[in-house]
């Protein structure tokens, strides 16, 4: 499966208003219960602005978080129609563009590159030394809906007024390769792997995210859930998804054409509830762990607006509403993230 589906490509077209996008792709290990989630953006491209640059971020196993930026915005790449970027500090007579990875390797000194069904990058300390890097190749299996790529949000993501805009590109794949971290080495095959980005001009005021594709009982199912307060034109709404990959079907849950419910604490406990016609659906996410902060896009550059866990407890309960059992699945390598804010109290909406 290509990953060629909607908004895989960049989105910036040469403006130059303030305009961010950024990638997440995330990792899991379960063989030893870690995840690498990498987390790449590139911040008002056209340059000469105050917050012109780029950014990798990496949190990785034990919540450790490492961030280097790269203020050259000329050494950033990415294809317009297909998922495929790059950003790097420093290379010996390379153009930026995508290179094997054995030309990546020799000539690269820092930086990533992400093409179809391949992710490799390095990272290093402000010393010169090697804190992380990686060479692995992806089996794209399932992007957003099936049997072919949807749209994450629908044909409203097509419209501008609509921001940011936010797109699922791999809801579950394979991964085989290599990562190395903070000195210690991990091999793998067939790890499950995810992938996501978003862009625009707007940026999030409030927010919660689910993930996880890595079910010990289901093999390929993947859920991701979002809650968030978008800018519409000159408004603010609340809107939230729930999207369940399951045996070659995606069960959707939008609160605009459905009844959907949340309540999310500031911190460890995430409670969402939707139903449609045909379906009713519960999902609960909860940890004990403190997590760690990362970096966001705001107005203001990137900020330490998140707060994330990669080893959350997530249940995820599907019916048919004449009340078959369609899926109960747990997992203890949850995604789970709030951001922006005010988090003062619990967020509590319903529809």
């Amino acid at each position: 499966m290509a990953l060629d589906g909607p908004h895989s490509g960049y989105h910036w077209r040469g403006q130059t208003n303030r305009f961010f996008e950024g990638w997440y792709f995330r990792l899991t290990l379960p063989q030893v219960a870690e995840t690498f989630a990498f987390m790449y953006s590139i911040d008002d491209p056209a340059g000469g602005g105050d917050h012109s640059g780029g950014a990798a971020q990496i949190l990785g196993p034990g919540e450790a978080y490492h961030c280097r930026t790269f203020p050259n915005v000329t050494q950033f790449w990415a294809w317009p129609h297909r998922l495929g970027l790059g950003h790097w500090r420093a290379a010996t007579a390379v153009r930026p563009g995508y290179l094997t990875s054995e030309a990546f390797s020799q000539q690269v000194q820092e930086g990533y590159q992400v093409g179809e069904g391949h992710h490799q990058g390095r990272l290093l300390d402000p010393r010169g030394e090697v804190v992380a890097a990686w060479d692995y190749q992806v089996e794209p299996m399932t992007a957003w809906g099936t049997p072919t790529a949807q749209a994450t949000a629908g044909w409203l993501s097509y419209l501008p007024v609509f921001e940011p805009g936010w797109q699922v590109l791999m809801s579950h794949g394979w991964a085989s390769g290599w990562v190395s971290w903070y000195g210690q080495h991990y091999a793998f095959e067939q790890a499950p792997a995810y992938a996501e980005k978003n862009w625009g001009g707007a940026f999030p005021v409030k927010w919660f995210w689910l993930q996880c594709n890595a079910f010990p009982e289901y093999p390929g199912l993947s859920i991701t859930a979002v809650g968030g307060v978008r800018d519409v034109l000159t408004w603010q709404e609340d809107v939230g998804l729930i999207g369940i990959h399951y045996q070659g079907e995606l069960y959707e849950f939008i609160s605009y054409k459905t009844r959907f419910a949340w309540e999310v604490a500031p911190w460890g406990d995430w409670q969402l509830t939707a139903q449609d016609y045909r379906y009713r659906v519960v999902v609960t996410g909860r940890t004990a762990d403190a997590g760690a902060r990362v970096r966001v896009p705001t107005q203001d550059g990137l900020k330490w607006l998140c707060h994330d866990t990669t080893h959350g407890e997530l249940r995820v309960q599907l019916w048919s509403v004449d009340g078959r059992v369609i899926l109960d699945a747990v997992s203890h390598l949850a995604g789970l993230e709030v951001g922006g804010g005010p988090w003062d109290e619990r967020w509590v909406v319903a529809s």
